[in-house]
């Protein structure tokens, strides 16, 4: 399976979930986070630092959970960017 390239705004959104999630995490480890989740702690560090810009529904929403974060809310956080562009262009 090939994977296509990152978006400026796959880019922009996985900054934005690692910025939510890192908020969330807040003064909580990120070994006690990733393992209550069921994932690496390098996973989690990835994906907070944006490096890790698509990760998988599965992985976003044991983190989620874990944290107490809705879907919703995630969504829409990652998708201001599009909101904020739409209203720079309207």
């Amino acid at each position: 399976m090939v994977r296509l390239p990152l978006t400026v705004k796959d880019i922009r959104q996985g900054e934005r979930l690692g910025a939510l999630l890192r908020r969330a995490r807040g003064g909580r480890s990120r070994l006690d986070v990733a393992l209550e989740a069921g994932v690496s702690p390098e996973t989690l560090r990835k994906i907070e630092s944006g490096r890790v810009a698509t990760p998988s529904f599965p992985t976003v929403a044991a983190i989620a959970d874990v944290l107490g974060l809705s879907l919703d809310r995630i969504w829409a956080e990652i998708e201001s960017d599009r909101l904020d562009s739409a209203c720079a262009l309207g």
